[in-house]
């Protein structure tokens, strides 16, 4: 069970990063909301197993997603 938690954190960090690397253009800064919420969810999910890989990568998608929202506003 917990190796499947990590594996769905793993996989909803990479997403996550994936869609904050096309929400980082100008003018697609929105992008990042729906990101964070896949980070919190993979942050749950992250937190189960004894290997932290999927928490850490969704804290840090998590970190410059809010950095990109403060910076642009919440919105552009």
């Amino acid at each position: 069970m917990k190796t499947i938690c990590q594996i769905i954190s793993v996989l909803i960090g990479l997403f996550a990063a994936v869609c904050m690397v096309i929400g980082i253009i100008p003018l697609l800064g929105a992008i990042q909301w729906p990101v964070l919420v896949f980070c919190v969810f993979g942050i749950i999910f992250g937190v189960f197993p004894q290997r932290k890989i999927g928490l850490t990568i969704n804290i840090a998608v998590g970190v410059v997603a809010l950095v990109r929202l403060f910076i642009g506003g919440g919105l552009a």
